[in-house]
């Protein structure tokens, strides 16, 4: 498939006729200050610091100097059904919080309005492409990536998805490949093998986590064709990749696999 780069995506998805493009999303009935003071009156310290541990915010970890205000993901998505639709400044404005839950709640925000909203889904993809480097740790993408950008593509090009995957940025390129979690449902699995090939040489253990997830999601629609993909690449298949793809399959033939070539 070609590529195209994010300017030109965005510019089909303004000229599709299928879904028109919005003018502007509907204002939320909370602001800004409201919406964050919402979550903090939640914060929780003790968890705060298990979730600094967790998704690793050390110096040279891959989610350095991210905060936490210690809130689970369900408080979050319910705050996020309090504050109804919202407005793209509103968004913007939340996706550069420091809090890492403030940004998780911009993002449900935006893959809420998503659905509810087909006249604004090319807005809300827009919106999301622009400001897809601030989902900066992996459940920030995942919890939106394929609600958004996944079921986007679902009705147009992938080329977008190529483009995300040859980005330097980790977080472009793990959306790249967990966006295709909606293809993967349609039973589309061309794009999923296509970007795990382009994406298995990537360094970070992240990326190989997500590679071998959607590998496995797409082997269970087509074992045969998981096989064939994990055999034909498997000298370059990071050994996490390689362990996550294969989770599904019974005893033995994980052990085969683990131990091929030795």
């Amino acid at each position: 498939m070609a590529k195209i780069d994010r300017q030109t995506a965005l510019r089909d998805a303004r000229d599709d006729k299928k879904i028109p493009a919005a003018g502007a999303l509907r204002p939320s009935p909370l602001t800004v200050a409201q919406c964050r003071e919402a979550l903090t009156a939640r914060a929780d310290p003790a968890q705060a610091e298990h979730l600094s541990r967790f998704f690793r915010t050390g110096r040279g970890q891959y989610g350095e100097g991210d905060r936490f205000l210690g809130i689970k993901v369900p408080v979050t998505r319910a705050i996020a059904a309090q504050c109804g639709d919202t407005d793209p400044g509103l968004i913007a404005a939340l996706l550069d919080d420091p809090y890492h839950e403030v940004r998780l709640l911009a993002g449900l925000l935006l893959e809420r309005t998503y659905r509810k909203h087909k006249a604004l889904r090319a807005e809300i993809v827009d919106i999301y492409l622009k400001n897809l480097p601030k989902f900066n740790n992996w459940d920030l993408v995942d919890l939106t990536c394929y609600g958004i950008l996944g079921d986007w593509v679902s009705m147009r090009d992938r080329g977008v998805l190529y483009t995300l995957a040859a980005s330097g940025n980790l977080w472009e390129r793990r959306a790249s490949i967990v966006s295709t979690m909606a293809l993967i449902r349609r039973g589309e699995l061309d794009d999923t093998f296509a970007l795990a090939e382009k994406l298995l040489d990537s360094p970070e253990d992240l990326m190989h986590k997500a590679v071998g997830w959607l590998l496995r999601e797409a082997g269970k629609k087509d074992r045969a064709r998981l096989d064939a993909f994990l055999g034909a690449h498997y000298p370059r298949i990071p050994r996490t990749a390689l362990r996550y793809a294969i989770e599904k399959h019974p005893e033995p033939e994980r052990k085969a696999w683990l131990t091929r070539g030795k």
